[in-house]
């Protein structure tokens, strides 16, 4: 039997790089596709392709696509240098992050009929619900966008599922919650609010929250994000034509997150743990930093077996593990 060919756009991304050292371990072929050169992880079991390109370009992503089975679309475009946020307006964004899977679409859609239908797996967010209203999160409530990524995120779940439903593709889309972390084979940058907060604490700077610390957030390690669009590409159908949550089993109070980062920097560098404070948010803060955000991942665990397997505590203890030996190497 064929070998299923899997192409994953956005490889040296920070989700992306996770997803192929996921999927190099499975007897699998891959095509990894970003603007960069992509790193092949070492002993990989999978046969592996690189290609380089530029999605934006024409003609580009039809290309990538050539020949695969499966498309696992984990590009993510902002103009921020240290977040994810996107600016009201930001064409560059939209031709990335809604753009890409048109391209997809209409890719696919070229392609011969008859053979059997190509699977693709888009990256979203739980902000795609919009503002929670202290509710559990299952997928199931209505969805309103507040924020220019999340609704160019919607803008992209309802694209692919649009050509799902005529028939060009088998879509679906999972909604991740804030993913973090690093760790072994890490080759990717971290943005987020834990790694960050982790830097601060290495260089020796108090962690700051623009909370008290008790709002409350999904936190899930990248490697079981990684597992997770690792078993959707293989079996993709069960759960095509619709979203799906993903997250870890509970939400967790950022202080206590924090203070754990500050514990365990401290036991890595042999000096006090840096405090922990709470500081005035700037301007450009959302609403939705200060909610908190729970989510009911059951149905997806339930669809396919996944659950997330690293415990919180061993999670934060790789990250601020790899980004000591980041900042030594650095120094160095």
């Amino acid at each position: 039997m064929t070998r299923p060919l899997i192409t994953v756009l956005g490889a040296t991304g920070f989700i992306g790089s996770a997803v192929l050292r996921e999927l190099a371990g499975r007897d699998v072929r891959i095509r990894a596709v970003a603007r960069r050169p992509v790193p092949v992880p070492a002993g990989a079991r999978a046969e592996i392709e690189v290609r380089t390109a530029d999605l934006t370009r024409p003609g580009e992503t039809a290309a990538a696509l050539d020949g695969a089975d499966v498309v696992l679309h984990t590009v993510l475009y902002s103009a921020a240098t240290s977040t994810w946020r996107v600016e009201e307006g930001d064409t560059e964004a939209e031709r990335v992050n809604v753009g890409l899977v048109r391209d997809i679409v209409d890719a696919l859609a070229a392609r011969a009929p008859g053979g059997p239908l190509p699977r693709v797996v888009l990256a979203g967010t739980v902000g795609q619900a919009g503002p929670t209203g202290g509710r559990i999160l299952d997928g199931t409530e209505e969805d309103r966008p507040h924020g220019e990524y999340d609704r160019q995120k919607q803008a992209a779940e309802r694209t692919l599922l649009a050509a799902h439903e005529r028939g060009l593709l088998l879509g679906t889309s999972l909604r991740l919650p804030t993913v973090f972390g690093s760790g072994p084979g890490s080759t990717a940058h971290d943005r987020g609010v834990v790694s960050a907060m982790t830097r601060r604490a290495l260089a020796g700077e108090p962690i700051t929250m623009w909370h008290d610390g008790t709002v409350r957030r999904n936190l899930l390690y990248v490697a079981d994000t990684a597992r997770a669009f690792a078993d959707a590409a293989l079996d993709t159908e069960p759960l095509a034509g619709r979203h799906w949550l993903v997250g870890a089993d509970r939400a967790q109070p950022l202080g206590d997150v924090f203070r754990t980062v500050a514990d365990l920097v401290a036991e890595r560098t042999g000096k006090p743990p840096v405090p922990v404070v709470s500081v005035e948010p700037p301007a450009h803060a959302d609403p939705g930093d200060f909610a908190d955000i729970e989510i009911d991942a059951s149905a997806f665990r339930t669809a396919t077996g996944w659950t997330a397997r690293t415990p919180l505590d061993e999670a934060l203890r790789s990250t601020v593990a790899h980004l000591a030996d980041e900042r030594e190497r650095a120094a160095s």
